[in-house]
């Protein structure tokens, strides 16, 4: 059989028929070529970003983006030649944040060797920058983000794990706005603050006449939420009976509210919550087997905040824009988003609200000083070290010494020693920044 020569079509012709925006870049991070949907997306011509570097375009950054706490697909794409999914901030037409999901892949050459990475860039849903609701950069929380851009259209039950104060029904919001036409019901029931009798009234409701006192039937919050997302806090708490109940929803959709004869259908999304090992209950029998495997099906591990310290200027800026006066103070200095990132915060994000609260109020007129900051003052809540890491599943508290021997193990690629302590490149240059300071300090006070 005669083999014919096939022409294929230029690059620009094949990449032009991508919808969405996408542009072709090279090793070295120069966008090479970029589709008409790109162009369309962000109102700009191809020939004002060709030859630029992707990082300048779109993170408007001197630097890629790996180097302020974002996950380069770079490395995955040219280094392990495979696709990567990872979500960003971009900057929208009009120089506003913008997220987005990417979908970088790699594009061989004729020597069968990847010579660029195409970039899909899907735009997320835009948040004004005062209404933002999960706020951050850091890997930690892009990766956490990421995952729930990929649940929350499911529709499926999810558990939501962490510490108290993480900001679990922040992350409860975003799925829900996510996954969730603009004007579905957002209810919340906290299990941890109600009796047994009280839980089960306000979550299934009941008929007039189930008790005394019950004058008129009252809907339940799995009623008021139907056609968008119940989120049921501290669910460890919910006592065993209750638990039969709410397996019932899960499993079949139905539920019956107290002195009812019929099951009602309910087209709810559940989001559960804890701050408690699950896993613990159900061994003891507080907690009901069958519906801890329903619950643990997608399990969501919702950071502390000593895990992504390095959000804390983008959270504190996010708090104080968020009061009343937000017009009164001036930007952050060095000076107090050091001792910022300094603390331990055993109450997570809640904690750092509260005292950029406090601190606010006692700065008056002026901008927020270091001094204006109160935080409480036992042994393990002041950090003298950078944020903890995890080895062998176990959280470990890091020196500067770890840091500077990881450092000479790496021959002082930041890169390097941050992956191998598990922190982010940012947190490492910050302390060795302030390591330096403190010796050149000690060293002046000596002499």
């Amino acid at each position: 059989m005669e083999n014919k020569h096939i022409d294929l079509p230029p690059m620009q012709e094949v990449i032009d028929l991508i919808s969405d925006p996408f542009v072709v870049i090279d090793r070295s991070y120069r966008i090479v070529a970029t589709n008409q949907g790109y162009c369309n997306h962000y109102q700009i011509d191809a020939a004002d970003i060709i030859g630029r570097h992707c990082y300048e375009v779109s993170h408007h950054s001197d630097a890629p983006c790996d180097q302020h706490g974002e996950h380069c697909p770079m490395q995955e794409v040219f280094g392990h030649e495979r696709t990567a999914h990872v979500v960003h901030v971009h900057y929208n037409k009009d120089g506003k944040e913008e997220r987005v999901q990417l979908t970088s892949q790699p594009l061989r050459g004729a020597d069968g060797k990847v010579a660029f990475m195409g970039e899909s860039i899907i735009p997320l849903h835009e948040y004004d920058r005062e209404q933002r609701i999960l706020v951050g950069r850091s890997r930690r929380l892009t990766h956490l983000m990421s995952t729930l851009d990929r649940i929350a259209p499911t529709g499926t039950t999810v558990l939501l794990e962490g510490e108290s104060g993480v900001g679990k029904e922040c992350v409860a919001q975003y799925i829900h706005h996510v996954g969730q036409p603009d004007d579905a019901p957002f209810v919340v029931i906290d299990c941890g603050a109600l009796s047994e009798t009280l839980i089960e009234s306000e979550l299934f409701g009941y008929e007039k006449g189930a008790f005394t006192g019950a004058t008129q039937r009252h809907p339940g919050l799995i009623e008021e939420a139907n056609g968008g997302t119940l989120f049921i806090d501290e669910v460890s708490e919910l006592p065993l009976p209750l638990q039969s109940k709410l397996l019932r929803l899960l499993e079949c959709g139905t539920y019956r509210p107290i002195g009812a004869t019929q099951y009602l259908k309910a087209e709810t999304r559940i989001v559960v919550a804890t701050n408690r090992s699950l896993q613990e209950f159900t061994n003891s029998g507080q907690f009901r087997h069958d519906l801890y495997y329903r619950l643990s099906a997608f399990p969501i591990h919702v950071p502390p905040l000593r895990e992504h310290i390095e959000d804390i200027p983008d959270l504190a800026q996010h708090f104080l824009s968020q009061r009343n006066d937000r017009h009164r103070h001036l930007p952050l200095t060095t000076e107090v988003l050091d001792r910022l990132e300094s603390h331990d915060y055993p109450g997570n994000v809640r904690e750092l609200r509260n005292i950029l609260e406090r601190a606010a109020i006692l700065a008056g007129d002026g901008p927020i000083r270091s001094q204006h900051l109160h935080f409480r003052h036992d042994a393990h809540n002041t950090r003298e070290s950078p944020q903890p890491r995890r080895s062998n599943g176990k959280l470990d508290r890091l020196t500067m010494k770890d840091i500077v021997k990881t450092l000479e193990d790496c021959n002082g690629n930041r890169k390097a020693a941050a992956e191998r302590l598990n922190v982010s490149e940012r947190t490492i240059y910050r302390y060795v920044k302030r390591y330096r300071h403190t010796g050149l300090a000690q060293e002046s006070a000596k002499n």
